[in-house]
């Protein structure tokens, strides 16, 4: 019993929950810097296919390109005009842009306007004999955004 006295009236106790309170004040300052210092969230980005076509004709308004069927069975190459913009229609510059898909490829990246002109090489896209249409991918990835990814962006159809 009379250690029981002794650690009552022992003031030193006293400190345990002051540091506790110096601790958690201090973490909750370093938290606070932490959080400060975290970049800003991304964003959205819109891509909008402005035009579509194969070389050596005009492209027309869309993402749709219409082929007969004799251009249909040599190497195709397309060229797709893109614009990305932020959600204040702001243009995003230097987004790496990927149109791929049908044996073929085309990379290129934003200017500061937000706009870009994919132009696959030569030899690469074909579609079958059998096949009537087929599609193409589009991935759009810049700093600050979301990854942009829409498949089928691109159709190609063969007509009779």
């Amino acid at each position: 019993m009379k250690n029981a006295r002794k650690i009552f009236n022992d003031e030193r106790a006293i400190e345990l929950p002051i540091n506790i309170v110096v601790m958690l004040v201090v973490g909750m300052v370093a938290l606070a810097a932490l959080i400060a210092i975290i970049p800003p969230p991304t964003k959205n980005m819109a891509v909008n296919i402005d035009e579509a076509g194969l070389q050596g004709n005009v492209p027309s308004a869309g993402n749709t390109i219409v082929v007969d069927a004799v251009t249909a069975q040599s190497p195709l190459t397309v060229i797709v005009k893109i614009t990305a913009t932020d959600p204040d229609g702001n243009p995003v510059r230097d987004a790496n842009v990927v149109l791929r898909g049908l044996g073929g490829v085309a990379t290129n990246t934003t200017d500061i306007n937000g706009e870009t002109i994919l132009v696959t090489t030569a030899a690469q896209v074909e579609m079958g004999a059998n096949q009537n249409e087929g599609t193409m991918d589009l991935t759009v990835a810049a700093n600050g955004f979301y990854d942009y990814e829409k498949k089928n962006a691109v159709m190609i159809i063969k007509t009779k």
